[in-house]
């Protein structure tokens, strides 16, 4: 198990791109595409997944299934938080409901 302050979680620009490759390549899978979170252990990039459609690529000589479980984790709050209503739209709903 690898602590957790060793995690960072980020979001993968355009020049990630070989390092998604590397890792895809790694776990024998496609690289991703679209919106990707990476997930690094010291430093290194080890694990990524799809914010569109949830897959995940890991390096296998690394020990990622905690890691893989945070950026899944966060993949899914991302997600939650997009399909939340804003505040303002909050207030003005509750404001037609209250007349």
């Amino acid at each position: 198990m690898v602590p957790a302050h060793t995690y960072v979680v980020r979001q993968a620009t355009p020049s990630d791109e070989a390092v998604l490759e590397r890792i895809a390549a790694l776990d024998g899978q496609r690289p991703l595409s679209g919106g990707v979170l990476i997930g690094e252990i010291d430093g290194k990039p080890a694990a990524a997944v799809s914010i569109d459609d949830g897959r995940v690529v890991a390096d296998p000589f690394q020990l990622t299934a905690q890691l893989v479980s945070v950026i899944t984790m966060r993949r899914r709050a991302l997600l939650s938080y997009a399909e939340s209503p804003s505040l303002p739209s909050r207030i003005r709903r509750q404001i037609r409901f209250a007349h």
